[in-house]
């Protein structure tokens, strides 16, 4: 799997988890280095958007700032994680396609843990008409 990685600062969280994705199989596509947070968290989504990667991981202090960011793209589902069962839900769930992550908070073996689950859950069926309702614009009518 191509996977798009993001970071605003270089940090050894966001090298292990690129070795972990390496050893792994997967493609690591870094997409954003040092850059602003608004910026990690777009190109992230919009990689991911485009068909160039098949999910993303955009990370930052809280992990807030790249999630609000990459949920800005059209058809990304970005979840900040901070175990893995909420990363296996946001997949399961939400089909999330961008997985957030603190790097404050994560350590290399949390983040580890939190990634394989992102990355080895698929997502439920029967929810898929509820995620599709998240392409509608605008509030939903009363």
């Amino acid at each position: 799997m191509r996977v798009a990685l993001g970071t605003d600062e270089e940090h050894d969280v966001v090298d292990a988890l690129a070795e972990h994705l390496g050893a792994l199989g997967h493609e690591v596509v870094r997409v954003a280095r040092d850059d602003q947070w608004p910026e990690v968290g777009q190109l992230v989504g919009a990689t991911v958007a485009a068909g160039e990667a098949e999910r993303g991981i955009a990370c930052c202090w809280t992990g807030t700032g790249v999630s609000i960011a990459a949920n800005k793209i059209p058809g990304i589902r970005c979840a900040l994680c901070f175990d893995a069962e909420t990363a296996r839900g946001a997949r399961r769930w939400n089909d999330a396609n961008v997985l957030a992550l603190s790097l404050r908070w994560c350590s290399h073996a949390v983040a580890s843990e939190i990634l394989d689950a992102f990355l080895s859950t698929d997502a439920d069926a029967d929810t898929a008409e509820a995620v599709a309702r998240l392409e509608h614009k605008g509030a939903p009518s009363r």
